[in-house]
Order: structure tokens, then C-alpha cells, then sequence
């Protein structure tokens, strides 16, 4: 019995081998549940596009949005096992099993992370450039005593989190205003719907550029390269760090050896310097972990996300 399982065993790693030797020999989708134009939006584009001059097939990226990107994920849930359909998502992916009832699918289980595009060491923290709040310390005085709105792309999106986690650190209760999107928050700042935003550097560094909006702090263990002036959060609360990171992930049963593939083919366009650049000017700092070590960290990342869901009081829907 033993040895017909040995077989078995050394017969589907023999053709996992070949699959991984000819892949990709057709077009490759990746889904990203986020809108056009966004931070993960644009990773996924820069590293797909790198992926597939390396790799001699095209990476084609589609946008699923909604559900903090649990519809893009439930796609690829869903997906033949073999390479042809990935998902790019930030990690705003982690909490998604706390927050809502019913995914369709198990995080841990159904999707099988592939590789990180590198960890973004934080956010922003921004307010309009009318606004009077100049500094945190005002904010804060300010919302100790009169209420004050913030946007977030939906309830129990990374974003969300870090605004609940500044409440409580900040002993504040700044009110949370769900958007459907990014963009939609950013409108609801500039319009004055709300009055504060988390948000990742990609998508606004144009914006902070133009002085439309200011940069109260933000939220890294160092000053963000593009903005030295942004003075970091844990200036004001010592204890508040918080970043974001990027990662593509397979249907759970994607065989090994093409996971292992994709993974040097993403460590190796991140290396390109047309890649490089913009992930660099994004605040992402690279990684060179393998596939079992990039799967160790997501898990360990999405069971450390359930405290802070928790702490927030958000009740699963």
C-alpha cells in the first residue's frame, strides 16, 4: 500500500514538474478587486506587464471590485488550479474572514499565496488643504469635543482599521463614513463629506503634490522618501505603526512547482529597474521570501488582523 502511494505521489510531481516546465503557454488573468487608477491597481499592472515579457505570455489584469476584494477572490477561488488565473490584492484581504458571515470561501485555505510584491511600512493620514487642522495634536483636541467624520473604502478595510486603531490609541471616537471605494472617499474629503482619511501613498502622492490635500502624519517606522516632511504618528502616539502590503495569489491546488515558478518570476521583476522605480516611489520595500515563507506570513497576518476587527467592535455581517 505504502509503495502504490510513493507512486502516486511521484507521478503527480512528475507532471506538475512538466506543467511548470511549459508554463504559461497562454494568457495569464489576474483579477484585482480594486478600482482602476488605485494603489493595487497600479502594482498589479507594473509587475504583470514585467511577468510577462519574462515569461513570453501576456498577464492580463482585470478589475472585480468590491467587497473589500472578496468578489476578485471568490473568482479565482473558483478557477481551474493551474496557474491561468491569479489574484493581486492589498491587505485589506486579511480581515475579510471577521467581517462578513458568509465569504463562499475559506481565506486560509482556497487561495494559495504566491508571492509579495514587498511591504509598504505605512499610510497617511490626510486631511483637505482647507481644512484648519493643521497638525494630529489638533485633530485631536478638536474630536475630543465635537464630532468629526472619517471615509473609508467599506467597513473593516484595512483603512477602516487603522482609523479605529487611531481612536483608540488617540482615546478619541472619530465617526466612520463607509465608501464603495478610494476615489469615493477622496471625493468625500476634498468635498467636505468627511473630514479625515487613511489612505496608501500610491494613490494620492499626485494630490499631496498639488496641495490639494495635507498629510497630517504618517504612519511608518521612517519618514515616507517622497514627503521627509511628514512628521510619522508615533510622534504624537508612540505606539501607533501600521503599513500595508501587496500579494498575488493562486487557487489553493495550483500545483507547487508553478507556484514556486511564479514566485522567482515576481522576485525577478521586481528587481527590473522600471519595476524597481515604482515600487520604490510607492514606499514598498522588496522581500525575497519563497512561496511556504510568503504563505506563513499571510496566515500569520490574517490571525493577527482578528484582534484588531475585534477591538474595533465590528460585528460580522
Amino acid at each position: 500500500m505504502l509503495r502504490s502511494v510513493t507512486a502516486v505521489a511521484a507521478v503527480i510531481f512528475a507532471v506538475s514538474t512538466v506543467q511548470a516546465q511549459t508554463y504559461p503557454d497562454r494568457p495569464v488573468h489576474v483579477y484585482v478587486g480594486y478600482a482602476a487608477g488605485s494603489g493595487p491597481d497600479i502594482q498589479a499592472r507594473t509587475v504583470s506587464q514585467a511577468l510577462g515579457t519574462a515569461l513570453g505570455q501576456s498577464f492580463i489584469v482585470e478589475n472585480r471590485t468590491g467587497a473589500n476584494g472578496t468578489i476578485a477572490a471568490r473568482a479565482v477561488v473558483q478557477a481551474a488550479p493551474d496557474g491561468y488565473t491569479m489574484l493581486f490584492s492589498s491587505s485589506s484581504i486579511a480581515p475579510t474572514p471577521y467581517i462578513y458571515k458568509n465569504l463562499g470561501y475559506n481565506l486560509l485555505t482556497d487561495l494559495k499565496p504566491v508571492a509579495t510584491i514587498g511591504e509598504l511600512d505605512g499610510v497617511f493620514m490626510l486631511v483637505d488643504a482647507k481644512s484648519p487642522f493643521k497638525s494630529v495634536p489638533e485633530l485631536i483636541d478638536y474630536a475630543k469635543k465635537n464630532r468629526v467624520l472619517y471615509g473609508s473604502p467599506g467597513v473593516g478595510n484595512e483603512l477602516h482599521l487603522k482609523a479605529e486603531l487611531f481612536n483608540q490609541q488617540a482615546g478619541i471616537k472619530m465617526e466612520h463614513v463607509p465608501y464603495k471605494g478610494a476615489s469615493e472617499v477622496m471625493t468625500g474629503l476634498l468635498s467636505g463629506a468627511v473630514q479625515v482619511m487613511f489612505v496608501t501613498p500610491p494613490s494620492v502622492m499626485g494630490l499631496l503634490k498639488e496641495g490639494r490635500v495635507r498629510a497630517l502624519a504618517f504612519t511608518g517606522t521612517k519618514p515616507f522618501a517622497a514627503f521627509p516632511d511628514v512628521p510619522l504618528m508615533s510622534k504624537y502616539l508612540p505606539n501607533y505603526v501600521s503599513g500595508s502590503w501587496g500579494m498575488f495569489f493562486a487557487p489553493a491546488k495550483t500545483p507547487d512547482a508553478i507556484v514556486d515558478k511564479l514566485n522567482a518570476a515576481i522576485h525577478a521583476a521586481l528587481l527590473k529597474p522600471e519595476v524597481a522605480a515604482i515600487m520604490q516611489r510607492d514606499g514598498y520595500m522588496p522581500d525575497t521570501r519563497n512561496a511556504a515563507a510568503t504563505q506563513a506570513f499571510f496566515r500569520q497576518k490574517v490571525e493577527d488582523t482578528a484582534a484588531t476587527v475585534k477591538a474595533a467592535g465590528i460585528v460580522p455581517q
